[in-house]
This record gives C-alpha cells, structure tokens and sequence, in this order.
C-alpha cells in the first residue's frame, strides 16, 4: 500500500503538477462552455468531482475481472452510468441549473480526463489510491472551472456569486456581491473566445510559477554543490 509521501504525491498531482486542465489540457470543452459564472462552474465541478471518483474506485475494484478486449467498452458504460446518476440528481434538486449546463453534463460521459485516468491510473492501482487520484484530478479540475468562472464573471459581469440560489437553494439567494457599481458588462468576457484569452493567462501563469520555482530549486541545489566541494575548516 502507498505510503503518506506517495499520498502526497497523488495529491499534489492532482491539484497541481499534472492538473487535467492546466497540464493535460483534458475537458475544455466544457470548460471553456459553462465557466462564465461561479455557480455554472461550481455545478459542473461538483458534478466531475463525482463521476471521477466514482468511476476510478468503480474501475479499480473490477480492474483484474476485465479483460483487454472489454476494458475501455466496460469504462465508459461505468462513467455513464455515473453521469446518469448526477444528471437525475440535477433534474431532482437544481433543475434551473441543469437547464443552463444543458448538453455539457452529459458530455462529461466523453471528458477525455475521467477516461484518462481509469485507464493510466485506476486500472492499475488498488482501490484507495484510485479514489484518492481521482478526487484530487477532479477537484483540480473543479479549482480552474472556479477561476475561470469567478474571473470572467467579474470581468464580465462586475459580479460574483451571482444566481448561487440555482445550485445552493433560496439561502443563497444574498450571497451575490456587486465588485464594480454601475459596471458596463463586458460581453467578450462572457462568451467563449473570452474564456480562450483568460485561460491562456492562466495557464501562463501556471508556467511562469513553476519556472520560478525550478529555478530556486536549481539555485539551492547549487548552493548545496558548492557547500558540498568547499574544503572543511581545519
């Protein structure tokens, strides 16, 4: 069984170094579709948090019962029945939402990053190391869906958390905060070449942080180099 460190790794993964969105570049469809608000981008999250979960832990317990000619057939039935299951539970209790996500929920049937990881990951590995997996890709994808939302929502609209009543009930109907008074919307913001621009910026930024961080790592590494070859004091 994995140790804490491998845990971590598994983790750190997910959230960051090989993120389905940033790294992978896995589901853009709909991520760059539904992300012009947070309650849109926080419905679909939740929503792949749950199948990728699901469908590794689904994956790995039938993982030695599956031969090759079946096993990607036999995935994809587990990821729809998965994505079933979310779609009754929208139609249940988020039914506005659900008319907003329209096409892009059952499409994450075919999100290239929950196949990805049954197939690289889950079929390979015991049940909780799976579960972990996906549960950190999923929420790694849920935080991008969340940035991108939040900022083209505040670019776009001036707002955030607006329409959270949709997902979170009639409590949340307050939660919406105005940044910008009198804000002129900027529509390019809101459609999907805006969601393009903005995500380019974020993956930039993801690109430029690690660079920075290779380079104290490098850096420390040759401070502990020379540290290592200097001659002892006497």
């Amino acid at each position: 069984m994995p140790n804490s460190a491998d845990y971590r790794k598994i983790s750190l993964n997910g959230l960051w170094d090989n993120n389905p969105a940033l790294v992978q570049l896995l589901g853009l469809c709909p991520l760059l579709g539904v992300s012009n608000s947070v309650v849109n981008a926080l419905g679909l999250g939740i929503a792949t948090i749950f199948v990728m979960t699901g469908s590794n832990i689904a994956v790995s317990l039938i993982r030695s019962r599956t031969s090759e000619a079946i096993r990607l057939p036999a995935f994809v039935m587990i990821i729809a029945s998965l994505t079933t299951c979310v779609e009754l539970l929208m139609q249940a209790f988020t039914y506005e939402l659900y008319q907003i996500l329209g096409i892009f929920i059952p499409l994450i049937v075919t999100n290239c990053a929950i196949l990805g990881r049954a197939e690289a990951y889950a079929a390979k590995n015991p049940v909780l190391p799976s579960a972990l997996d996906g549960l950190m890709m999923g929420t790694g994808f849920a935080l991008v869906l969340l940035l991108l939302g939040a900022l083209r929502e505040l670019i776009g609209k001036g707002t955030l958390f607006s329409g959270m009543e949709l997902l979170l009930g009639p409590g949340a109907a307050g939660w919406e905060l105005v940044v910008f008074a009198d804000y002129q919307k900027f529509l390019f913001a809101i459609l999907p070449p805006g969601a393009f621009v903005i995500m380019g910026f974020i993956i930039a930024l993801k690109n430029l942080i690690d660079s920075r961080i290779k380079s104290r790592q490098a850096l420390r590494l040759a401070d502990e180099t020379r540290a290592e070859e200097a001659p002892g004091t006497p």
